[in-house]
């Protein structure tokens, strides 16, 4: 992982404690479309009545993924090599079975999977769609949409830039309890270490 990323995964999931190899700063994506740099990434996309499936969502992975590729974008790796942005080197991560085939059904041939089928896997850019529309949405509750150990999967797959699609809904959940407000949390300082991301043209 880059340290910007490191930096947010370690500050929430390993109190403080994670720290990113030295040298690994060099991994950026360097692009003139809507992504490029490393870090974190928001792209907040409006819908509403969603729980395991958005076809919004869908539709703003599908057009950011054309554009990243489009743009011909590159990344360095650890070693500073550069070479070209593919298809493989974009991972599509999503809590529910349902999103994924939505975005599949857009994007033949991209890596898209739930949580557990991208574990232990890296790539440059990883992109994590919720998919659910609001917390009172969430069909199996709180504790599996805002689960910490998903969302720290989902976003520390990337070794350059991770990207959270989401309706910003999620992130003004009601909590009730303290265990609630720690799931929360996650998700909220995620958007406030994170950079939106430049409308793709969808």
């Amino acid at each position: 992982m880059h340290p910007a990323i490191c930096a947010y995964t370690s500050e929430l999931f390993y109190d403080g404690k994670l720290r990113s190899k030295d040298g690994l700063e060099i991994q950026v994506i360097k692009s003139a479309g809507p992504v490029k740099g490393s870090g974190l990434r928001f792209l907040p996309v409006a819908h509403a009545g969603n729980q395991n499936c958005s076809p919004e969502e869908a539709d703003a992975v599908s057009a950011l993924v054309k554009a990243i590729l489009e743009s011909k974008a590159t990344w360095i790796d650890r070693d500073g090599m550069e070479r070209p942005v593919t298809l493989d080197d974009i991972l599509i991560i999503t809590p529910y079975n349902a999103q994924v085939f939505e975005i599949q059904q857009r994007l033949p041939g991209a890596r898209v999977g739930t949580v557990d089928k991208f574990q232990g896997q890296q790539a440059p850019v990883a992109i994590y769609s919720t998919a659910t529309s609001s917390h009172a949405d969430a069909p199996r509750g709180m504790e599996f949409l805002y689960s910490p150990n998903r969302l720290n999967v989902a976003t520390s797959r990337a070794k350059c830039v991770s990207i959270l699609v989401g309706s910003p809904l999620i992130f003004e959940a009601e909590c009730r309890t303290p265990r609630q407000m720690q799931l929360a949390n996650a998700f909220c300082r995620y958007v406030e270490m994170a950079e939106e991301v430049q409308d793709p043209g969808f």
